[in-house]
């Protein structure tokens, strides 16, 4: 069946009309950031180059394919700036236009003879094959960053069109499409055209599903973890407990020693500083695979992953070493606070976590009857209370 092109060719550019203004619309809410603005504005290029190549024959020719061509590549080199954009990574929009006036050039002064309907149409279809693919490029890295899984969609759907921009391409090269009536005679033409309806909007959709995506991860990572210092809360840290299984860990529970006397002659300010402080020097010590959670105010939980007691006790002084050295640097300071550690640690056998809590808690007391500002582990041949 023969679908009539110039009828397509209006159907998309009303497609992209709709799904611009919705998208400008959005972002004019102030709930967006800045995305949708740049892919509001190339769903609206790309609809008014598919408007002005529909109008050809109709219009001056500079105005229908010129500039039907050109505005739709722009709109296309757009979707990969809006892409940009949601990762984090925006380009430079000087050299991003500059680059958009150098690619349409060849549009104007290469391919604008009327006969050079193949070439044209060659030309525009890698452009817009390459823009494709470069928007699925940076959708894998959105996906590999962010463990953004409606990425994966993006992907698939920019594989897809670049593969059909790719056909295109080929097509136009040996002749098959581009004769001196480009609105009829091709079947292949006609389906590619009645996909990109599909996939305008599929795409759309995909990057509404990635920002929503990355609003629930956003939200179950404030909800796991304390503002303050960044560390797990306790329903963090309960979160990931699951995904240890029986592995071997060794659990160190951390207070902060005379941390209420520094609260009370420094005010709760540098106490938060100091809880900062803490949670920055243990981070920078501990493996990125470990975790660390706060319990209280001033008590911490640091789950060290696949080491022997030995280990763990010798990154709990670390810690305590290079805490005691950090605070040292605040002169403002009249109370210096210290840390005292209780260590324990579960071996290939497994066990009850809550068993492991208790030795280690165990062993912090111990730590504080002996003075503070020291490590102790639980032994092997002690029973926990």
């Amino acid at each position: 069946m023969l679908l009539d092109l110039r009828t397509i060719y209006f159907i998309v550019a009303v497609s992209c009309f709709v799904l611009g203004i919705l998208q400008l619309a959005a972002y004019a809410t102030g709930r967006f950031e800045r995305w949708p603005l740049w892919w509001g504005l190339s769903n609206l290029l790309v609809g008014v180059g598919s408007f002005l190549v529909a109008l050809r024959n109709l219009v001056p020719y500079s105005v229908s394919v010129d500039g039907g061509n050109i505005v739709t590549i722009a709109g296309y080199m757009l979707m990969f700036f809006a892409v940009r954009v949601f990762a984090g990574r925006a380009l430079d929009q000087r050299y991003f236009w500059l680059v958009i006036l150098l690619v349409s050039v060849p549009v104007a002064l290469i391919v604008s003879d009327p006969s050079a309907v193949s070439a044209r149409l060659l030309y525009v279809s890698v452009i817009c094959c390459l823009c494709d693919l470069a928007v699925a490029r940076e959708a894998i890295g959105i996906a590999r960053r962010e463990k953004l899984y409606s990425a994966g969609l993006l992907v698939g759907l920019y594989v897809c069109t670049a593969m059909i921009f790719a056909a295109r391409s080929v097509l136009a090269a040996t002749g098959e499409i581009g004769g001196p009536d480009p609105f009829g005679g091709s079947v292949a033409h006609s389906w590619m055209a009645v996909s990109a309806v599909a996939f305008i909007m599929l795409r759309s959709m995909a990057m509404v599903l990635m920002a929503a995506e990355r609003s629930r991860n956003q939200l179950t990572e404030l909800a796991h973890h304390d503002p303050l210092t960044g560390a797990l809360n306790r329903g963090g840290l309960a979160q990931r407990l699951p995904a240890l299984g029986s592995q071997p860990v060794s659990l160190l529970i951390i207070d902060i020693d005379h941390f209420k006397q520094l609260n009370d002659r420094h005010g709760h300010a540098a106490g938060d500083d100091i809880l900062r402080l803490f949670a920055s020097v243990s981070r920078g010590i501990m493996s990125s695979h470990d975790l660390l959670a706060r319990q209280g105010g001033d008590e911490f939980l640091a789950v060290l992953k696949n080491i022997s007691r030995e280990e763990a006790v010798a990154i709990a002084e670390h810690i305590r070493l290079a805490f005691a050295a950090a605070v040292m640097q605040r002169p403002d300071l009249a109370v210096f606070p210290t840390l005292s550690i209780g260590v324990a640690t579960r071996g290939e056998s497994g066990g009850d976590f809550e068993q492991l809590v208790k030795k280690a808690d165990e062993a912090l007391y111990r730590s504080k009857r002996e003075g503070r500002n020291r490590v102790e582990a639980f032994g092997e041949n002690q029973q926990a209370a």
